[in-house]
């Protein structure tokens, strides 16, 4: 069968750029580059648990047969989003069946045309994508840089006022390639300052900030300022699934109006009955875990003179830029040839110069296995 030239011209740039992705199967090394920080994705009793709840209710379905709309909505979404709710403090809640769904649907949904949205030039993919779906004006601001952002807020202010209609901020609490954390108290003053709606991504945070993991908005009592907050359960939780956080009205116009969520089939009960053990599951003795693997990472790095190279981070990802894919990549092969598994991150998918090697801490991981890791980084890159 015939594929069109232009698309594969662009495959083979990729090839000519050594930028050309590929599936690989996960190999049995030591875990530096998954998202499971508390090692919920590979948890026997969260497995276990499960299945015994569905036991237990009797529940005995495979798929949610429909949109949640129509036949999909089984009394467990219902269960869950209150469960939610209460844990996040939350007037509402709202369950999506991805991160992506949820920044396409809200994005694309909300913002309404001649509305203003202020991005940080690092948000997911996924709300970039959102936004661009709106009709929205969109702008982004460097990297953590509040300044530029007031700035920004002044300059569209008037006409925002004259119009009525609304200016949103976004950003992350944690952001997932650098580990870095914004000042999100000094954004939420400036939100209210300027009558802006703030919005956070908090897909990184959940499991690692805050009373039993329940993420840094939150932890810093900000969440009854914020408009919204996405949360994602691919990460810290370790399963499927989104949800987002506000207030009522939120709720009921995202189930009216977001694409993603009216026409998809929801979630099977498996899924949520997944998601609500690893809520249970959740407290503050295995987080504590984690954060004294991410105190004796950063100990390391500063002892084998690693610093410089490192971006900054009290979360459980840590960048190091080596610049150049090539190069990346070869270092990245050293590691994974040791026994530990490492994933470069290329351009285009961070900026050309800003290569670099994510490493992913965990629970589960050992101080020597830790050590071990960054001793032998110290003789690749040196």
């Amino acid at each position: 069968m015939h594929f069109p030239k232009k698309l594969q011209n662009k495959v083979q740039q990729r090839e000519e750029n050594n930028t050309l992705r590929s599936l690989k199967n996960t190999i049995n090394l030591i875990d530096f580059s998954s998202n499971d920080y508390l090692g919920f994705a590979k948890s026997e009793v969260i497995f276990e648990k499960t299945h015994q709840f569905l036991i237990d209710k009797n529940i005995k379905i495979n798929g949610a047969t429909g949109s949640r709309l129509l036949s999909g909505n089984h009394f467990l979404h219902t269960e869950l989003e209150k469960h939610l709710s209460n844990f996040h403090n939350s007037e509402s809640a709202l369950i999506f069946n991805s991160g992506y769904d949820a920044s396409l649907g809200f994005f694309s949904s909300i913002l309404q045309r001649g509305d203003i949205i202020l991005f940080d030039e690092y948000i997911h993919a996924s709300i970039r994508d959102g936004i661009q779906l709106s009709n929205a004006k969109s702008f982004k601001f460097k990297h953590n840089n509040i300044e530029e952002l007031e700035k920004l807020l002044i300059r569209h202010s008037n006409s925002i006022t004259e119009t009525q209609l609304n200016v949103y901020i976004v950003t992350e609490s944690i952001f997932s390639m650098d580990g870095d954390t914004p000042d999100l108290i000094k954004i939420n003053n400036i939100c209210k300052k300027h009558n802006a709606l703030l919005i956070i991504d908090e897909a990184h945070a959940l499991g690692v900030f805050g009373l039993n993991g329940c993420g840094l908005s939150q932890h810093l009592n900000l969440e009854k300022d914020i408009f919204a907050r996405i949360v994602t359960f691919g990460k810290g939780l370790g399963c499927h699934g989104a949800v987002i956080l506000g207030s009522e009205k939120l709720t009921q116009y995202l189930v009216n109006f977001a694409r993603s969520f009216i026409y998809t089939t929801g979630l099977s009960p498996h899924s949520l009955a997944t998601i609500k053990i690893a809520y249970e599951e959740l407290n503050n003795s295995i987080i504590n875990k984690l954060h004294q693997n991410i105190h004796h990472f950063k100990t390391e790095i500063k002892r084998l003179s690693l610093s410089e190279r490192f971006i900054e981070s009290n979360s459980a990802i840590h960048c190091c830029v080596i610049s150049g894919n090539t190069r990346t990549q070869n270092i990245a092969e050293k590691l994974q040839q040791k026994g530990f598994d490492i994933k470069p991150i290329l351009s285009p998918t961070v900026s050309e110069g800003k290569e670099r090697l994510r490493f992913c801490l965990h629970s589960y991981n050992s101080t020597k296995e830790i050590t071990n890791l960054l001793e032998n980084l110290a003789t690749f890159v040196n």
